[in-house]
């Protein structure tokens, strides 16, 4: 697939990599209620603050990493990191999004006979589910508009039975991903084909 050219200019390795590690640490120690959540908060600073990457990019590179296993943080700060820096930036992108969770969950551990049954705790967790929930629709929005803007009816069709599945027919996601992937490639094909026959 043929990328848009990107409006930001990439700085040199060095304070690249530093920002690229940066910036995954941060948005990975901010992040509550997971990958869809890290998933926006990368969009707004990689695509429409810094400009490295494109709407087009950044909806491929999550369809990767959902369709990928392990955590989706992980595997969208891994895919970011390989498409801007190669193998170094997906391994500086992998530290910084695995490095505070893991010590945020240790701290917790620690201390969680102690706090599982404060009720301040319970309360605070309740009402980070309600912001967590609004950042996951202003995720799905934001991609199904990005699908529904490319103007192909079989993307969008796809889209629609998708999630008619999932909700009403409680049908696994792996099985929705794998057919997705099956008619993605499949087009890639007969489109291949057909110029190749022009």
């Amino acid at each position: 697939m043929s990328y848009q050219k990107k409006e930001g200019s990439l700085p040199d390795n060095c304070s690249m990599y530093w920002q690229l590690f940066k910036i995954t640490f941060f948005l990975s120690a901010c992040t509550f209620g997971g990958g869809f959540v890290i998933i926006s908060m990368m969009k707004k600073k990689f695509v429409e603050e810094l400009h490295w990457l494109t709407e087009e990019e950044m909806l491929d590179m999550t369809a990767i990493a959902q369709s990928s296993p392990g955590a989706l943080g992980v595997n969208i700060a891994i895919v970011v990191g390989y498409r801007l820096k190669k193998v170094k930036g997906a391994i500086v992108c992998t530290l910084a999004a695995v490095l505070p969770p893991l010590f945020i969950i240790s701290i917790i551990s620690v201390f969680y006979n102690q706090w599982k049954n404060n009720a301040y705790i319970a309360v605070a967790l309740q009402v980070m589910r309600a912001g967590v929930a609004a950042v996951i629709c202003d995720v799905v929005f934001s991609l199904a508009q990005n699908v529904i803007m490319t103007k192909q009816i079989l993307w969008i069709s796809l889209m629609i039975l998708s999630f008619i599945a999932t909700v009403f027919f409680h049908v696994s996601a792996v099985i929705i991903i794998l057919i997705c992937g099956a008619a993605g490639f499949l087009n890639s094909r007969s489109k291949n084909n057909k110029e190749k026959r022009i």
